[in-house]
């Protein structure tokens, strides 16, 4: 499974990459704050999502710390798609937040 830092994300972010964030943390989780244009998914519905999920771009998952969005990450390439790991999750963001 690839794995991104936050800071990458965050790089990529200001150099105006259009990116497909999704963030499995639960509801009460993210309104604390999400990566601004992340979409939520919490990691239980996740496979009952799949067809809002655009199997052509490559995804970013996010939870708290990174253990939740490894697990949506490795469901998400069993089933066929393109994902990336933010390793260490919110706990480590340093950017802006909605």
């Amino acid at each position: 499974m690839k794995q991104i830092s936050p800071n990458e994300v965050e790089s990529l972010r200001k150099q105006g990459k259009e990116l497909s964030v999704i963030d499995v943390r639960e509801a009460e989780e993210v309104a604390a704050g999400k990566i601004p244009g992340a979409v939520n998914i919490p990691l239980g519905l996740l496979e009952f999502r799949l067809q809002d999920l655009d199997k052509s771009k490559e995804h970013i998952v996010v939870c708290r710390s990174g253990g939740r969005s490894s697990m949506a990450a490795n469901l998400l390439e069993e089933r066929g798609y393109k994902v990336i790991n933010m390793a260490g999750g919110m706990n480590d963001w340093q950017g802006p937040t909605e």
